[in-house]
């Protein structure tokens, strides 16, 4: 399902992008449109791991660098029998982190060392999953193409007057209207997009690591740092916050129509119904060994 619904957004997004080619430049400006499309995808599915990188002056780390981080993360990713991704350390004390890279051959996993001295070795290891499952799912490549189009939205938008609607089949209505409406609506199919993909991202994260409750306990804590400390590289670079596991740019408290990210209270929700669910099933398959339910989840987490 989620699969289904980030392919029809990504198709009404590209949709958007060629109508407004269309409206400023007629049949033309679809055709020009598309191509630019085309172009700028292109670009960056071939590069769009080192920008980011380049972006938040991320340095790589080895085995003897980081040994624990990159024992890590080798051991989940053989878990889901990914290769191993390259690894990355942000010098920041901002709590976060994030995946890049088009394909599971071609990706890369960061962290910021704010977060590696925040969390538990458990709870790091959930949020590694997370980003794991972000590479599994191609969401760096899916976030990567709905954020160009929607730059390349943007552009064509500012750019509208120019065209002056002459040749487009809008007039100087339909101009006025690609510059006011059409990098809203690019932006909130982007957003709806990077919020369903965190979900999923949770949810595999989960399986990956094999303890929903790690990560519930990291974004808690994660959460609770939110806007309380500022990542310049964010601030510079803020096209990049939907690469994160929690939105460097602030500390949205909901899902407000303009948020890259879900909130994260109703990401740990999800994530403790999941654990409560896995711990129900394996009191039913083995009803010897758990007996009577207890008031304390954790202490009887399945995957122990």
């Amino acid at each position: 399902m989620n699969y289904a619904k980030t392919t029809i957004l990504l198709a009404a997004m590209t949709a958007l992008f060629l109508v407004i080619g269309y409206v400023l430049a007629g049949l033309g400006g679809a055709a020009i449109a598309f191509i630019i499309a085309l172009a700028m995808n292109g670009y960056a599915f071939w590069n769009s791991d080192k920008m980011a990188l380049r972006m938040h002056n991320a340095e790589p780390v080895t085995r003897s660098g980081a040994p624990e981080l990159y024992d890590m993360v080798e051991r989940l990713a053989q878990n889901i029998e990914m290769p191993t991704p390259a690894i990355y350390i942000i010098h920041s004390d901002q709590p976060n982190a994030f995946a890049t890279g088009r394909n599971p051959e071609n990706a890369a996993v960061a962290a910021t060392t704010g977060i590696m001295k925040l969390l538990s070795t458990e709870e790091l290891a959930g949020v590694m999953a997370h980003e794991l499952a972000h590479i599994k799912n191609r969401d760096t490549l899916i976030m990567t193409v709905a954020a160009t189009i929607a730059g390349a939205i943007g552009f064509l938008a500012q750019f509208a007057m120019f065209f002056r609607g002459n040749r487009g089949a809008g007039g100087i209505i339909g101009a006025l209207a690609v510059m006011i409406l059409a990098p809203i609506a690019a932006s909130l199919v982007q957003m709806t997009i990077s919020r369903t993909r965190e979900y999923a991202a949770d949810k595999m994260g989960a399986e990956i690591c094999r303890n929903p409750l790690w990560l519930a306990s990291a974004l808690r804590k994660i959460g609770g740092y939110a806007g309380r400390v500022t990542m310049d590289s964010a601030e510079r670079n803020p096209s990049s916050a939907h690469l994160f596991i929690m939105n460097p740019l602030n500390g949205s408290g909901a899902d407000k129509l303009f948020s890259t990210h879900p909130n994260m209270e109703n990401r740990i929700a999800a994530l403790e119904e999941m654990a409560g669910r896995a711990l129900t099933n394996a009191r039913e398959a083995e009803p010897r060994r758990y007996g009577r339910p207890s008031i304390n989840r954790e202490s009887e987490n399945p995957w122990q």
